[in-house]
């Protein structure tokens, strides 16, 4: 059960596909069924279910696949650390969908022009998925805005404040002035899915208004936009992103407050390539 190995398993396992993780990954399709063979013998234990061409995790290669996530995150923490201040290798970074479109590609770049050895992989999840997938091991650090609703309070992440948001209710052009939420005539709310904390702050403030508040989940800001737009419901939009919109639609806004963004990891967790970006990050937020 070497590091290859679990590379590969871990793979399969995401893409459903010997055929892709090797694609990946790229090895012959041959070398990367013979290591999941090879695995699964010295284990003793099937590790996947094969269904046709999809392959899907057995319960045993579901436990193995949350210790394969660890071993390999302390595998590439020690190739780093044994490195110190020469940011390289892999850094596998969550960001919610408004971060990484208006936050992220001024630190990445620079990252990546201060830094070519350093690889990084980026993916986007609502808050608390993004928070759990930190503790799990699946991401090495992530951008969530702060605190990702049911996350225990004790959970153990340490955290960096990096941006504030500032919070609009978008409403129908056509409704009429909302000073509180007492005001509101609709009460659909767009927001993308539970574990968003730009959900959670939009719905607690509607609820404010004394009325039930049903939820429409969307994936987009632009389609969360379009649907308020077509007069149907409300949704939650930080600044920064309608700041990217070259002709804002004509909605009424509705200040809901700020919401601070933080760089969280787990505690200990301290590389190169997590300073690095932690500058990035910071000195971005100092720029004019």
């Amino acid at each position: 059960m070497d590091l290859v190995a679990l590379n590969i398993f871990r793979t399969v396992a995401a893409e459903g596909s010997v055929t892709r993780a090797a694609e990946r990954l790229g090895r012959a399709q041959s070398n990367a069924t013979t290591r999941v063979q090879q695995l699964e013998e010295d284990l003793g234990v099937p590790l996947f279910l094969r269904e046709g061409r999809r392959m899907r995790l057995t319960p045993e290669g579901e436990t193995l696949l949350a210790y394969a996530d660890r071993l390999l995150a302390l595998a590439e923490e020690a190739r780093q650390a044994v490195r110190p201040g020469q940011p390289c290798g892999l850094l596998r970074l969550g960001a919610m969908e408004s971060t990484a479109a208006a936050r992220l590609p001024g630190p990445l770049a620079q990252l990546h022009a201060q830094w070519p050895a350093l690889s990084l992989e980026l993916r986007t999840a609502p808050s608390r998925q993004l928070a759990d997938q930190v503790l799990a091991h699946q991401l090495d650090c992530a951008l969530v805005a702060w605190p990702p609703p049911g996350l225990e309070a004790g959970a153990p992440l340490e955290r960096t404040p990096v941006f504030t948001e500032s919070l609009l209710l978008a409403l129908p052009a056509s409704h009429p002035p909302a000073a509180t939420p007492a005001d509101l005539r609709v009460r659909l709310l767009a927001a993308f899915a539970q574990g968003c904390t730009y959900r959670r702050i939009g719905e607690d403030w509607m609820r404010q208004g004394g009325a039930p508040v049903e939820v429409l989940e969307l994936a987009s800001y632009p389609a969360i936009l379009a649907c308020v737009a077509a007069g149907r419901c409300a949704g939650v939009v930080p600044q920064s992103v309608l700041q990217l919109l070259r002709t804002p639609p004509p909605l009424r806004w509705v200040p809901l407050g700020p919401c601070d963004t933080m760089l969280i990891h787990r505690p200990g967790y301290a590389t190169p390539a997590l300073a690095a970006l932690r500058d990035a990050l910071l000195s971005d937020q100092d720029t004019p």
